[in-house]
C-alpha cells in the first residue's frame, strides 16, 4: 500500500527485490536494547510490526489513525491507537485490546475486516501482546475522531464477516516445529506472527493466513507487486545469499551481484521498521523462509523476439532509459541499479516496474533519483518498454496484459511525477538548516541553466550544517524545496514538470555526492535524444 508522508511522494515495492517483512522474537520475550521494561519492549515490537504505516495519516499525529487503506471492496479508515478516551483506546481494558488484536473483534465496531492482520496477530504470544498494549497506553493521547470508511453495501455489513472467519480464520498461538532449529522456529514466529509478511506476499490477499492464499509466491497489493519470497532461484530468494537478503532488509540494497533496490511499501518498511530490527532477528526470518517450499510462479516461454534490436520496446528503451541503465541493462555502479538479473524486474506481475516508470524514485541507498520518465511516454510505449526490460539480457517474465499500464498510470501518485503534492522535509534539523540558509528563496524562479551554479553554492552550506542528515536526505530535501517553489512556475510548463524536477533532483544528487565538481555526472533521461516530449 502506498503510504505517503516526505516518503509520501516517493513511490510506494520500485525495483524492490525482497520481502516486506517485520516481526518479533519466538524464544522468550523481545527485549528492546536488552531491557526488561515492557513499555520499551512494546515500542520495539510496534516498530518491528510497522504499525505506524497504517495508523498514522499523512501529516497526522503518531498512531492517531485516519490513514486510508484502499481495499478491493472500498476504503477503510484506520482507527486511533493512542490512549485518548473519546476517540482512541482510552476506554479499552487489556481484554478488549487482546480481543481486537488477536481475535479480530472490536469493542467499538464489532467484527474487523481482514485488512487488519489479526489472522497473523493471533499467533503472537501473551507476553508480547501485553508489552504492545503497555506501550500503546504510554504514548501521548491524541483526540482524533475516526473518519467514516467508504465501503458500499453489502461489504459494509460487518456481521457478514462471520462467513469469512468461519472459512479462513482460526484463533491459535504460534507452535514451534519440534523438528526445526531454534533459529528457524524463531524466524517462523517472526514471519508468521506480527510480521504478517503474507499480507503482501501471498497471491490472494483476502483469505488471511490460510493455506489457500498462494503462500509467499508473490502478488499485487494496492497496485504494486510484492515479489515471490520463497527459495525459488529465478523470482524468489533462492539465488540470494543469506548476507544479501539480510543486508537488503536492513538497507534496501544488497551487496554483490544483487541489483535490486527497495521502493514503495518495502522502502517504507525498511526505513521505519526493518532497519531498526536486530540482525539476529533478520537472520532468523531468512532461515525460516529458506524452509518454505519454493514456488515457481513463471514458466519460461519462447521470448526470442526480445533478443533482437527490433523487439517491441527496444527503441523506447534506447531513447528514454539506456543513458542511465546502459544499453546492456547493467546500470552504473554506485549510482544506477542494474535491470539485468534484477529479481523484482522479473516478478510474475509487472505492477512494480510500471509504477516506478510512471512515478520515478527518490534518492536512496546512495543511488541517484530516477526521473518519472513514463510521464513522457504513451501507455503503449510504457507497456512495450516494460516487456523489453523484463525479457532482455537474460531476464524472463510474463508480458504485460490488458489495461495494466494505463491502470498503473492512473494509480501512481508521486511528487516526481507531478501527480501528488510536494513532500515535507521530515528531519527537523535539516528543515531548520534549510530555513536558516533560505534554500527555498534561492531556488525560487531558478532557470534550468542555473541549477548547477546555484547548487554549487547551496550544497556546501547545507552539508556544513550539523544536521546529521544523510546524502539521500539532503538530495530529497532539496528536491522537495524545489517542488514547493517551482511546481506552479509557468516557465517550466505543466507538461514538462516531471522532466524539470527530475533533472533538478539528479543535479542535486551530483553536487551532493561530488561537491567539488560543477557538472552532472549521472546521465539524464529527461531529454530524449530524439527530441520527444
Amino acid at each position: 500500500m502506498q503510504r505517503p508522508r516526505q516518503r509520501t511522494n516517493l513511490p510506494a515495492s520500485g525495483w524492490a527485490s525482497a520481502p516486506l517483512l517485520a516481526g518479533l522474537l519466538l524464544a522468550g520475550p523481545v527485549h528492546a536494547q536488552d531491557g526488561t521494561d515492557p513499555v520499551e519492549r512494546g515500542k520495539y515490537l510496534v516498530t518491528m510490526g510497522d504499525c505506524a504505516a497504517c495508523h498514522t495519516a499523512p501529516g497526522g499525529k503518531y498512531l492517531a489513525g485516519n490513514y486510508a487503506l484502499n481495499m478491493p471492496f472500498g476504503v477503510i479508515m484506520t482507527p486511533n491507537l493512542t490512549p485518548d478516551k473519546e476517540t482512541g483506546l482510552g476506554d479499552y481494558a487489556y481484554a478488549d485490546f487482546e480481543k481486537s488484536f488477536r481475535g479480530g473483534y472490536s469493542k467499538h465496531v464489532g467484527y474487523l475486516y481482514p485488512a487488519f492482520p489479526f489472522g497473523w496477530y493471533t499467533k503472537v504470544s501473551d507476553e508480547d501482546t501485553k508489552a504492545i498494549w503497555a506501550y500503546l497506553q504510554s504514548i501521548p493521547a491524541v483526540s482524533e475522531k475516526r473518519q467514516e470508511s467508504q465501503i458500499p453495501f453489502p461489504f459494509n455489513v460487518r456481521t457478514a464477516l462471520v462467513t469469512w472467519r468461519t472459512a479462513f480464520f482460526t484463533e491459535a498461538r504460534f507452535k514451534p516445529d519440534p523438528n526445526a532449529s531454534a533459529e528457524v522456529n524463531r524466524g517462523g514466529y517472526l514471519v508468521e506472527g506480527l510480521g504478517h509478511c503474507a499480507m503482501c506476499h501471498n497471491e490472494n490477499k483476502l483469505v488471511g493466513n490460510s493455506s489457500f492464499a498462494g503462500r509467499f509466491g508473490g502478488g499485487v497489493i494496492d497496485g504494486w507487486y510484492a515479489p515471490n519470497i520463497t527459495p525459488d532461484g529465478h523470482q524468489g530468494i533462492g539465488a540470494w545469499t543469506d548476507e544479501q537478503v539480510v543486508t537488503y532488509l536492513k538497507t534496501g540494497t544488497a551487496p554483490g551481484d544483487r541489483p535490486g533496490v527497495a521502493a514503495g511499501p518495502m522502502r517504507q518498511t525498511i526505513m521505519e521498521s526493518l532497519s531498526k530490527v536486530k540482525e539476529e532477528d533478520l537472520k532468523a526470518m531468512v532461515a525460516y523462509l529458506r524452509t518454505v517450499p519454493a514456488k515457481q510462479t513463471y514458466k519460461p516461454k519462447d521470448l526470442a523476439a526480445f533478443d533482437t534490436p527490433d523487439a517491441p520496446g527496444a527503441s523506447t528503451y534506447l531513447t528514454y532509459c539506456s543513458s542511465c541503465h546502459q544499453p546492456d541493462g547493467k546500470g552504473i555502479e554506485g549510482a544506477v541499479p542494474a535491470l539485468a538479473g534484477n529479481t523484482s524486474v522479473q516478478s510474475e506481475g509487472p505492477e512494480t516496474v510500471l509504477r516506478v516508470i510512471y512515478g520515478g524514485l527518490a534518492a536512496q541507498s546512495g543511488l541517484a533519483p530516477m526521473v518519472a520518465i513514463g510521464q513522457q511516454m504513451t501507455d503503449v510505449e510504457v507497456k512495450n518498454v516494460t516487456d523489453y526490460i523484463r525479457n532482455s539480457w537474460g531476464n524472463k517474465a510474463p508480458v504485460v496484459t490488458g489495461e495494466k499500464a494505463s491502470e498503473a498510470r492512473a494509480a501512481t501518485q508521486t511528487m516526481l511525477a507531478g501527480t501528488a503534492p510536494c513532500a515535507e522535509i521530515e528531519q527537523d534539523k535539516l528543515k531548520a538548516a534549510f530555513d536558516k540558509i533560505g534554500v527555498q528563496e534561492m531556488l525560487k524562479g531558478l532557470k534550468q541553466q542555473d541549477f548547477v551554479p546555484t547548487l554549487v553554492r547551496l550544497v556546501p552550506q547545507i552539508k556544513g550544517a550539523s544536521t546529521g542528515a544523510t546524502d539521500d536526505d539532503v538530495v530529497n530535501a532539496l528536491t522537495t524545496a524545489f517542488c514547493k517553489v517551482g511546481r506552479d512556475d509557468p516557465q517550466y510548463g505543466k507538461p514538462s514538470w516531471p522532466a524539470v524536477i527530475g533533472t533538478f533532483a539528479n543535479v542535486a544528487y551530483s553536487q551532493v555526492k561530488n561537491p567539488e565538481k560543477q557538472a552532472v555526472n549521472v546521465p539524464s533521461a529527461t531529454t530524449p535524444p530524439t527530441g520527444k516530449n
